[in-house]
């Protein structure tokens, strides 16, 4: 009987360590992600959006920052098809504090400003996130 009690205890103990490794390990990812500030100091603006993020790799979890003038430019995150167009889907979540900050899903994350105008002049970022 005290070999059986034995042999469950140490299951128990391989178990709890599974979990405190998984834990720490979950923890890692969420410490490793990164805050890009778009256009970098010179913000989201009709001249710093467009290459800005090449050569940058990103991952799900990282952030962007947006930093810009409020009265001049926004920030409406969209799908593909509004990139493309320009346009703002209904629904889209659209920012406007000056300092927005978003979070990047896995896949490619696209934004626009939506003021007349400025997405056709090139104000508008596509981010791809591993």
């Amino acid at each position: 009987m005290a070999a059986a009690q034995l042999v469950r205890g140490r299951g128990s103990a391989v178990a709890a360590l599974g979990l405190l490794l998984l834990c720490v390990l979950l923890h890692g990812e969420v410490a490793e992600s990164a805050v890009f500030t778009v256009g970098d100091s010179g913000g989201w603006g009709l001249s710093t959006a467009g290459s800005w993020a090449n050569g940058k790799r990103f991952k799900a979890g990282d952030a962007l920052v947006f930093k810009y003038d409020s009265s001049a430019h926004n920030v409406a995150a969209v799908d593909a098809a509004g990139y493309k167009g320009c346009t703002t889907p209904r629904g889209a979540k659209v920012f406007k504090s000056g300092s927005d900050r978003v979070t990047l899903a896995r896949g490619t994350n696209y934004f626009i400003c939506n003021f007349p105008g400025h997405c056709q002049a090139g104000m508008k970022l596509a981010v791809t996130a591993a």
